[in-house]
């Protein structure tokens, strides 16, 4: 116990320690399990890989609540064993994909941002029966230290009949102080957050957890399931700095400072690649108000152009957290990690006046966003923060090749096969050919804009053909479609395996 006495500090809880196959005997079949993590950072590892052990041999399914997307040890675990009936609000596992879209799992996807007080407020089906959290350390009050995510850990852990701390020795002890964290309250009364710039802290850096709810302590030492990102290709360089020049005109335009706003990103490889394109831009003093830090955004601190980071979750590739580990006293100074009902907060995104900047499956001619399904039926992963930016940012950019599957697939089409961000959310879309500013344009103004400055050149000319059928056939109506048609493009790649005519 002397080696765990730094990161268990109350006395009563380190007689709690249990084995991670004693933690998932407390869990029963039909639970809501409300667990830490937020992208594959700061979710509990040893506790689920028992867990689905159990299930493997008993046969008995429990609903799973995250953050957003998790690790293997979690989410594919639970999903190889046919252990999760429900799965909320976001996830991006292949094995969890292939459950829900052969309908052996159903899956809630949500606003990120709506997740807690859906909870707290009764919407999501049942109370949070069992939280599972992972922590660097536990305070002498019992209160809980987060790791590398906060996510929806501190309501679930307010909401809780019953806590499981998983203690994971491999993160630093380190981390201790780069969290805020604020639970607010369901209306009629809520918090007031006097959060007017992205430094600000406005909570405490700890869970806040009654040492009688915890009913377990697992030690664990296993590393965050961290991904790689891909290389930054010729598409990712064209869509940066295009979205350069863009923020140079909007400066130059007076619409913002020369330090620009608070920037979002969202996750993956596209957003990262544009983040980190920045580090050869003019920009400086920047700051970053997101769901997940990224290696670009810490490219930019190195680089000495970001000031300050907020997010929810640190999300770098292996050689990220690598760096970030070694140079940890460093970034420390320039991050803060808080649950993501603050870091995706509607009023906060609405006050600081974020440059939301987020990745699309596919766009329409008419400015309408599919973020999430493939080919109108299939989830890929889901909505993500995206719409609690999209909706609220002071500028909203959409990014997306102009085609995919070496050209087989045109992400500029007719008619969205599924929408996520309606034409009123979006202000700009980007893609490797150019920029569509779509402010303040009609829905046929939006076409031409879209069409002729973000489509593929294989497929612009069949584009702007529809427009002007659909504008004749509708005698010029406002958001002219031909419906036998709209959806045709897809209807093409299913049968023939391309949207090329």
């Amino acid at each position: 116990m002397n080696n765990l006495s730094a990161r268990i500090r109350n006395t009563t809880l380190q007689e709690k320690i249990i084995s991670a196959e004693e933690a998932a005997s407390l869990i029963k079949a039909g639970m809501n399990i409300g667990t830490s993590g937020f992208t594959p950072s700061g979710y509990p590892k040893a506790v689920p890989l028992a867990l689905a052990e159990r299930i493997r041999q008993e046969k008995f399914t429990v609903n799973l609540w995250t953050g957003a997307s998790v690790g293997k040890e979690l989410d594919a675990a639970l999903a190889e064993v046919g252990g999760i009936a429900k799965r909320l609000p976001y996830q991006t596992n292949a094995v969890t994909r292939q459950a829900i879209n052969s309908g052996r799992m159903q899956y809630t996807d949500l606003h990120l941002s709506h997740v807690a007080p859906m909870a707290r407020a009764g919407f999501l089906g049942g109370k949070v029966d069992v939280a599972i959290v992972e922590a660097c350390a536990i305070t002498e009050a019992g209160h809980i230290v987060p790791t590398t995510s906060v996510g929806n850990a501190a309501a679930f852990v307010q909401l809780a009949d019953t806590v499981i701390v998983e203690l994971n020795v491999a993160q630093p002890l380190a981390l201790e102080g780069m969290h805020d964290i604020v639970t607010p309250g369901l209306p009629p009364v809520q918090a007031v957050l006097p959060l007017v710039n992205v430094a600000d802290r406005i909570g405490v850096p700890y869970i806040p957890c009654s040492i009688e709810k915890i009913a377990g302590i697992v030690v664990s030492d296993i590393p965050d399931d961290v991904r790689p990102l891909a290389a930054v290709d010729a598409d990712a360089k064209a869509m940066t700095g295009h979205l350069i020049k863009f923020l140079q005109a909007e400066i130059k335009a007076g619409r913002m400072p020369a330090n620009l706003l608070p920037l979002q990103s969202g996750v993956g490889s596209v957003a990262n690649a544009v983040i980190t394109g920045l580090v050869d831009s003019d920009f400086s003093n920047l700051t970053v108000y997101t769901e997940v830090i990224q290696d670009g955004m810490l490219d930019l601190i190195d680089a000495g152009k970001l000031t300050f980071a907020s997010g929810t979750a640190l999300t770098p590739s292996p050689q990220g957290l690598q760096r970030f580990y070694a140079n940890l006293d460093r970034y420390k100074d320039k991050l803060v990690l808080r649950p993501q009902e603050i870091s995706n907060h509607p009023e906060i995104a609405r006050r600081l006046g974020i440059i939301a900047m987020n990745t699309a499956i596919e766009f329409d001619i008419y400015g309408h966003v599919n973020s999430t399904h493939v080919m109108g039926s299939k989830i890929m992963n889901g909505i993500g923060g995206s719409g609690d930016f999209a909706r609220n940012g002071y500028l909203t950019c959409f990014f997306s090749s102009s085609v995919a599957k070496d050209g087989a697939i045109s992400c500029i089409v007719p008619m969205c096969s599924h929408i996520d961000h309606t034409e009123h959310d979006v202000d700009v879309f980007i893609t490797e050919q150019g920029v569509a500013d779509i402010r303040g344009l009609s829905p046929k103004e939006r076409a031409r804009k879209i069409i002729g400055n973000c489509a593929h050149p294989r497929y612009r000319p069949r584009l702007l053909d529809y427009l002007e059928r659909a504008e004749k056939a509708t005698g010029g109506a406002h958001t002219p479609h031909l419906l036998a048609e709209a959806l045709s493009w897809h209807c093409r790649f299913l049968e023939t395996g391309t949207m090329q005519f």
